[in-house]
């Protein structure tokens, strides 16, 4: 994207502790995905790219959804094109405007930094899409999940065909993104679609105590960490993954990052 637009009031961005928070804020319309809150999920991904004091970021929801998916009443992105060439190009403006969101998605995929998914309430469409560009995902007890595009007469083209069926695989992406059905919070975390569900009361409390967790851990090796699971994803011949491996560790065992963190961990070990 040239640039990034202004965020909207539909989603609020706060910082605190080294973590930076996208909330989004419309339950009226449960959360439906405006080009504003995108523009706002934007914002919040490039500083977290950028600013070395943000370490984390966590996305959340207020309200029954955690989002209800793109709102199709505000179009799929924040790329408006050429009015007076939309009706003569109807598809090719409508793929320019919908890379809004699979840009936006690969960058959560690409940055070195955790991206961790909070969703409170049920999580639908593209809001699924995003929350499988993320690195973490946790919910509360009676979320569920679902892609219904194929009810709409498409498919899932954010990521929720070709993530989703690389998160859980084929048998249940197609249970979700070719048969429409939904997932709850437990059958969720059974499939992999999910990492944990927490207490509904404490549901934000335990999210932010995993997020200050993994911040303990040096943000070299979580990024890099990072890129070595993405590439293994990817990369399926058995020797180049351990080529892989070997190359990386070597690039990072001799810092003295790591020399101190060998230190600390011999000391601790020592009863120390």
């Amino acid at each position: 994207m040239s640039t990034i637009p202004e965020a909207g009031p539909e989603a609020r961005i706060d910082e605190r502790d080294g973590i930076i928070t996208v909330t989004f804020d419309r339950d009226a319309k449960l959360n439906a995905i405006t080009p504003a809150m995108t523009a706002t999920l934007w914002q919040a991904v490039m500083a977290l790219g950028d600013r070395d004091d943000l370490r984390c970021m966590v996305v959340t929801g207020r309200g029954r959804y955690f989002t209800a998916g793109v709102d199709l009443h505000g179009g799929v992105g924040d790329r408006p094109g050429d009015p007076a060439n939309r009706d003569e190009h109807p598809g090719w403006n409508f793929r320019r405007n919908y890379r809004s969101h699979h840009l936006l998605y690969d960058e959560m995929e690409a940055v070195e930094k955790p991206i961790v998914v909070a969703a409170q309430g049920n999580c639908v469409g593209a809001g699924l899409e995003m929350a499988l560009s993320c690195d973490f995902r946790f919910c509360a007890p009676d979320v569920q999940f679902w892609v219904p595009e194929v009810h709409l007469g498409v498919i899932a083209g954010s990521g929720g065909t070709s993530r989703l069926t690389r998160m859980v695989g084929p048998g249940w992406g197609k249970w979700m993104a070719m048969a429409g059905m939904r997932v709850g919070a437990e059958q969720a975390k059974r499939i992999g679609l999910v990492h944990e569900v927490f207490p509904a009361e404490s549901f934000l409390d335990d999210v932010y105590a995993f997020c200050h967790r993994i911040m303990s851990i040096s943000p070299e090796v979580l990024g890099v960490a990072k890129l070595a699971v993405d590439i293994h994803a990817d990369v399926h011949d058995r020797n180049v993954q351990r080529h892989i491996d070997r190359l990386l560790v070597s690039s990072m065992s001799t810092s003295p990052e790591d020399l101190e963190a060998v230190r600390r961990f011999r000391k601790d070990g020592d009863g120390g």
